[in-house]
């Protein structure tokens, strides 16, 4: 069986930047962890806007800019650079919460196989969950993971509200 690590927006900004919170400062030593132990292929997603970031709608929504592309906030923390580095991983950009690239690219490397995908990062309560949810409707059928410990959302409530939402649509949450 293939397996599949989704590292999700372990971005600057999202650490230690323009949103940066304590909770998720404090999961990057177990999300760095997570990847030097894993054995399976890895993707990390880049939430990834452009200059324009505030005429958009989310950032109508969310005026903060954050996580655009070729700025310091973009690129991954450096801890969980290195440790994606060390062990090779695919670059995934993706202009919103949910990537709509990551389950073709999860479809055409497992090449049939049956697989299981386990998923870390930020945030718990946006990204994370939006992107299990995407990947829970494409393969129903596959084991979908979080690994709670390695993951913060918004606040420490939203991230037991997301946990708690994914749990419910099936996801297994650890």
């Amino acid at each position: 069986m293939k397996r599949f690590l989704i590292v999700v927006d372990m971005q600057k900004d999202f650490v230690d930047g323009a949103l940066g919170t304590p909770e998720a400062r404090a999961i990057v030593p177990a999300v760095v962890e997570k990847i030097r132990g894993f054995s399976g292929e890895i993707f990390a997603t880049l939430d990834t806007h452009g200059a324009d970031y505030l005429s958009t709608s989310e950032g109508q929504a969310l005026p903060v800019p954050h996580c655009i592309k070729g700025t310091p906030g973009w690129e991954l923390n450096y801890q969980a650079a290195a440790a994606l580095a060390e062990k090779g991983y695919t670059p995934v950009e993706k202009p919103t919460f949910g990537s709509l690239a990551l389950p073709e690219l999860l479809r055409d490397s497992a090449c049939g196989e049956p697989f299981s995908v386990e998923l870390v990062g930020l945030c718990t309560d946006i990204c994370v969950v939006s992107n299990a949810l995407l990947l829970k409707a494409h393969f129903p059928q596959q084991d979908i993971l979080v690994d709670s410990s390695c993951c913060a959302g918004v606040t420490p409530q939203s991230h037991e509200a997301a946990l708690t939402t994914m749990r419910m649509c099936q996801i297994q949450v650890k």
